[in-house]
């Protein structure tokens, strides 16, 4: 657990500099850049730049390669949850109150949008990395990973507001596989495997190993909750 932790820690330490540096000499500072920095400091594991630089390293690639990739899911990632607390009602995020109870809905909101813009904005790097072709092929992943996440916050969000106890197991795993598996998983690794192999690689051969991955994930995290 030790060396995992020890291996998170410096794929954080890759990616800070790409998500400060995203933010660096923009205004307006007090309600908007100065809120994104903020959240950004309450570091969680990394999980998603970890799989997305692990899987490159694994095919070959140079880790280097994947950094602006790994910086923006963690970026989009930070965003979702600006935007899953006020959805969920969620008070704390990370042992401290969550953005909108601090600052208020609207700011929160807005805080959330532009992280989500900034993570795209932030794929243009790959062009100077990995070559205009590989990193069109990249804004294709977060394209699909963009709709799939927010279908399935949909579902859940409509569930809930329902009060839908009809759900199937059959449900419940389509739900995690669009909320959970795609964006924090399987596209992680299909973009790493990408930047380290290139357009003409399978990259469908992570989605079974992400869904699986993902849905013990999402059981076991529901559980706990």
């Amino acid at each position: 657990m030790r060396a995992l932790e020890d291996r998170l820690g410096a794929v954080r330490a890759l990616v800070a500099p790409r998500l400060q540096a995203a933010l660096a000499d923009r205004e307006p500072r007090a309600h908007l850049y100065d809120l994104i920095a903020r959240a950004l400091e309450r570091a969680g594991k990394g999980l998603r730049p970890s799989l997305c630089i692990a899987t490159t390293r694994a095919f070959g690639g140079d880790e280097a390669h994947a950094v602006p990739s790994a910086a923006a899911l963690e970026m989009l990632h930070n965003a979702f949850l600006v935007h899953d607390d006020i959805e969920d009602g969620s008070e704390r995020r990370r042992d401290q109150p969550a953005m909108y109870v601090e600052h208020g809905v609207p700011l929160a909101v807005n805080v959330g949008d532009a992280m989500q813009a900034l993570s795209l904005r932030m794929l243009k790097d790959n062009v100077k990395v990995v070559g205009p072709e590989v990193a069109w092929r990249i804004v294709d992943e977060f394209d699909h990973m963009l709709m799939q996440s927010l279908e399935g916050q949909a579902m859940e969000l409509g569930w809930v507001r329902d009060n839908d106890c009809s759900i199937t197991d059959d449900d419940y795993l389509l739900l995690v596989l669009k909320k959970t598996c795609w964006y924090s998983f399987i596209h992680p690794c299909r973009i790493g495997a990408l930047i380290a192999r290139g357009p003409g690689y399978d990259l469908g051969r992570f989605d079974r190993f992400g869904f699986l991955l993902g849905a013990a994930f999402q059981i076991q995290d529901d559980v706990l909750t």
